[in-house]
């Protein structure tokens, strides 16, 4: 982000934008999921969704999925083992990530994704695929 920006921010305002800054990337995206249910707020651009096309045709032409961890399941350890096969996370993380849920890997081309969510269905996990 640039520090051009024309927005003020209040003494409190700044004390939250630095507590955020210091998060990590998947701390950072629990604080926005829960923004998003709790507020419905979300980073998405409404143009992105006047745009979308019919759910159908979405489907059909989507080429590449982000992986998404539902829901870790009962066996941990098997889980964050995939986490850290799959994206190279540190073990910190990977359990943050198996604990919280979130989005694995973004961009992925369908078939690397529907076996990204069979390793982590085949550990016990719930997986979806975006």
């Amino acid at each position: 982000m640039s520090d051009t920006t024309d927005v003020k921010l209040s003494k409190a305002e700044q004390t939250v934008v630095d507590a955020i800054e210091k998060l990590t990337v998947v701390e950072a995206n629990n604080v926005a999921k829960y923004f998003e249910e709790k507020y419905g707020i979300t980073a998405a651009a409404p143009v992105a969704v006047a745009a979308a096309a019919p759910a159908g045709e979405a489907e059909e032409a989507k080429s590449a999925f982000n992986v998404v961890l539902k829901d870790g399941g009962a066996q941990k350890i098997a889980v964050i083992k995939v986490i850290r096969e799959l994206t190279g996370l540190g073990l910190g993380e990977a359990k943050a990530m198996a604990d919280a849920g979130g989005t694995v890997k973004e961009n992925v081309k369908k078939a690397e994704a529907e076996e990204m969510k069979k390793k982590f269905e085949e550990a016990g996990a719930k997986v979806e695929l975006q």
